[in-house]
């Protein structure tokens, strides 16, 4: 693959997943700029052919992405967590969420977490997660 450079790491894994389909030995060669020195993806595709440890690794390089909207960016929106670092916090805080929102969906009984939501989040935000 010419320009492999150019390409993302789900791709680059994609495209290499269609050499060698056949009888005959193959191999998939990622050429890259005389100028590019060895890039942390080119790296893990050439380490592994798995596709979970090829998508953490994506995840690292690229950023967790916003979560407060649609809008895709590689830099993360989130203010207080880490989606990769915090998982298990993170399911706890969902979990517990969840509880609060069931019992009192407008937060009339919990004051300090409505602040707190008007604090973090612009409207916009808020209803998209709510929505959500």
């Amino acid at each position: 693959m010419l320009d492999a450079d150019r390409f993302g790491i789900a791709q680059l894994h994609q495209l290499r997943g269609r050499v060698g389909r056949g009888v005959i030995a193959s191999r998939c060669w990622l050429v890259t700029s005389d100028a590019e020195i060895s890039s942390p993806r080119i790296d893990a595709l050439v380490e592994s052919t798995d596709g979970f440890y090829l998508a953490e690794v994506d995840l690292e390089l690229r950023g967790e992405g916003t979560i407060m909207n649609t809008a895709q960016k590689g830099r993360s929106d989130l203010k207080l967590a880490s989606l990769r670092q915090d998982r298990d916090l993170i399911e706890l805080a969902r979990a517990t969420a969840f509880e609060i929102i069931n019992a009192d969906p407008t937060l009339k009984s919990h004051n300090e977490i409505r602040e707190e939501i008007d604090l973090l989040l612009t409207p916009d935000e808020e209803e998209f997660l709510f929505k959500n």
